[in-house]
């Protein structure tokens, strides 16, 4: 029923939207020196932070041009201060909100958001989630003449510029690519290849009074700034993906007795902070808990720290931006496409190697189980707290090296 209505909107949709999109056509072949740049990102923290790279890149490409970003609250923090982003928009897409919607909410949405775009007279508009077929339709419903996006139905037909969907690649390659078409669908060169971490980091920078939030937070604790710090970030969005809180108490204790001047903070979300307590109470030293931190704040703690650990989840992600080594565990989740955006040496991966009995495959990509499903799909709880501890010390070795001091 729901896939049924949803095709008779979409067709709907075509229908209505077609004389704006007709309107539009004659300006798609002209060539602008400072265009309106419109991006669509739906997600959550971690796959903003895999965006980034997108910003820096038009900017370099076309420094006149006026960048602006589509993309919900719940991630907005992550572009607000971003030097290449003009504008920020943000927007309760359907399907991201984690809380129920009425079957026709999208659909009232979609018309109300496309009204309000058509005022921004964009050159180009950039679905940046390869399946967000919700993002193509507002595009082509607010009269944008250039409309990239992947050839995913059935998003196609609201698209000029429906790229061929490769499989299996991360996720900063789709923006990416996308990014790039975006850029020859306005005369401009196409971005440099191949597309790597190095071309093109991930980006974020905690503000001064982020980090001097911090310094109070350890100051309080009676952690020293400059000792090393170990973080455990063990929360996610999807029950299936967590860990054994047993099993991060066992490798913390570990590493305090190989590491004795280490010190760890448990960091998580206000909803995380029994895993937290959970986490602390097995625990020989008591770790710093720190679950109401802002992105800003929780990044800039990110930075002080010589190792983060945790499973698939965002703040990994955001690790990486603050160049911090990581640790981090898969399951269900493909690391081709969510695994770390950085020096391999530096961000190591776990895979669980055991498939849940009724997966038909791994990773099966799905995350959407039932409280009561969850004891039948184990994948990332049989990970052994070894295989954690190898990589954690790998990473951690330097601290064993005497300092050397220069006369």
């Amino acid at each position: 029923m729901k896939q049924a209505l949803r095709t008779l909107i979409l067709l709907l949709v075509r229908i209505l939207g077609f004389p704006r999109a007709l309107a539009a056509r004659k300006y798609a072949t002209q060539k602008l020196n400072a265009p309106r740049i419109l991006l669509l990102r739906p997600d959550h923290l971690g796959d903003m932070v895999m965006a980034t790279p997108v910003l820096d890149a038009l900017r370099e490409q076309i420094p006149d041009a006026d960048i602006e970003m589509l993309t919900g609250p719940w991630a907005g923090e992550i572009v607000l201060h971003h030097p290449a982003l003009d504008n920020l928009t943000l927007c309760n897409f359907p399907g991201f909100q984690r809380a129920a919607q009425s079957p026709l909410s999208p659909y009232a949405l979609l018309w109300k958001a496309a009204r309000e775009l058509r005022n921004g007279h964009y050159d180009v508009a950039i679905n940046l989630r390869p399946d967000f077929w919700w993002g193509a339709a507002l595009m082509y419903l607010a009269g944008v003449p250039r409309r990239v996006g992947y050839a995913l139905a059935p998003a196609t037909p609201f698209l000029t510029h429906a790229l061929p969907f490769p499989e299996h690649k991360h996720s900063t390659f789709y923006n990416l690519e996308l990014a790039s078409a975006g850029l020859e669908a306005l005369g401009r060169e196409a971005l440099e290849q191949p597309f790597t971490p190095e071309r093109y980091p991930l980006r974020f920078y905690p503000s001064l009074e982020d980090e001097q939030w911090v310094t109070e937070r350890l100051k309080e604790a009676e952690i020293d700034t400059q000792s090393p710090l170990a973080i455990i970030h063990p929360g996610t969005g999807g029950a299936v993906k967590l860990w054994r809180a047993s099993a991060w108490a066992t490798c913390a204790n570990t590493l305090q007795k190989q590491y004795p001047d280490l010190r760890f903070v448990l960091t998580g979300t206000p909803k995380e902070r029994p895993l937290l307590d959970e986490i602390a109470n097995e625990m020989d030293v008591a770790p710093l808990l720190i679950s109401d931190s802002r992105v800003g704040q929780l990044a800039a703690l990110l930075g002080h720290a010589q190792l983060v650990m945790g499973v698939d989840n965002g703040p990994l992600h955001l690790a990486i931006t603050q160049d911090v080594s990581t640790v981090r565990i898969f399951g269900p989740t493909d690391p081709r496409i969510f695994g770390p955006w950085g020096p391999e040496a530096h961000h190591l991966v776990i895979v669980s190697t055991e498939r849940c009995p009724g997966c038909p495959l791994m990773p099966c990509g799905r995350l959407d189980f039932r409280e009561e499903e969850l004891p039948q799909h184990p994948c990332v709880r049989s990970v052994s707290e070894q295989s954690v501890l190898d990589a954690a010390t790998r990473l951690l070795s330097p601290l064993d090296e005497p300092s050397t001091t220069q006369a």
